[in-house]
């Protein structure tokens, strides 16, 4: 596992991900992101995007919130790139094994530690936070003042996990109330996993000229 210290400099929203056939699914956490969050950002300007939606963001049943994921991965006709935050990260650590081979690659924000002491009742639900390998490249990113998740625990998850461990240092839970909207780091941070990703996309068979028939 690799760790690496990063800073908010990067660039914009537009012109880094070029169109590929992968289909990118942003999977939010408890309560959904809103307008600034940089998921909602991201949703809109990356191709083949789309978000899942659970049945209930406010009060959310485990049992369902995960299957609602595993059942998006499932339909997708192509392998998926999964963009997760907070609460939706774990929904990604708890896919069943049979679909670990529809995803291409995860990015992983700021997953929660339901585990903790002061964890809201309705979160706690989700303990035990998945533990099992996941068997597609995936980056975790922690901050170092995050009140859900502390750095240490993030890094605890990422090891579990086989996750490359990135570090924003004062990033908080990484959303729209810590001040990120596009979020442009991050963004690279998706170009550099889906470079990575790349050999799970089966390119199209090449084309062989017919052979002239004997006489």
């Amino acid at each position: 596992m690799q760790t690496q210290k990063t800073s908010l400099a990067g660039f914009g929203c537009k012109g880094i991900m070029p169109v590929m056939r992968l289909s990118t699914l942003i999977i939010p956490g408890w309560q959904d992101s809103g307008p600034g969050h940089w998921q909602t950002q991201w949703e809109q300007s990356l191709p083949h995007a789309r978000r899942v939606v659970q049945p209930d963001w406010l009060t959310p049943d485990p049992a369902t919130w995960h299957a609602t994921v595993a059942q998006a991965v499932g339909a997708a006709d192509r392998p998926v790139l999964l963009i997760a935050h907070s609460l939706g990260c774990l929904a990604v650590a708890a896919l069943p094994f049979p679909l670990h081979a529809k995803v291409a690659g995860a990015l992983l924000v700021a997953p929660a530690d339901v585990e903790r002491p002061n964890a809201a009742s309705v979160i706690a639900a989700f303990a035990p936070v998945p533990r099992q390998p996941l068997s597609f490249q995936t980056v975790v990113v922690g901050s170092n003042n995050d009140p859900y998740c502390s750095a240490e625990r993030a890094r605890s998850f990422a090891e579990s996990w086989g996750s490359r461990l990135e570090v924003v240092a004062g990033g908080g839970h990484i959303n729209a109330e810590a001040g990120f909207g596009c979020w442009p780091q991050g963004l690279r941070l998706l170009t550099s996993l889906r470079r990575r990703s790349t050999w799970r996309v089966q390119p199209p068979p090449a084309k062989v000229a017919c052979l002239p028939e004997r006489r």
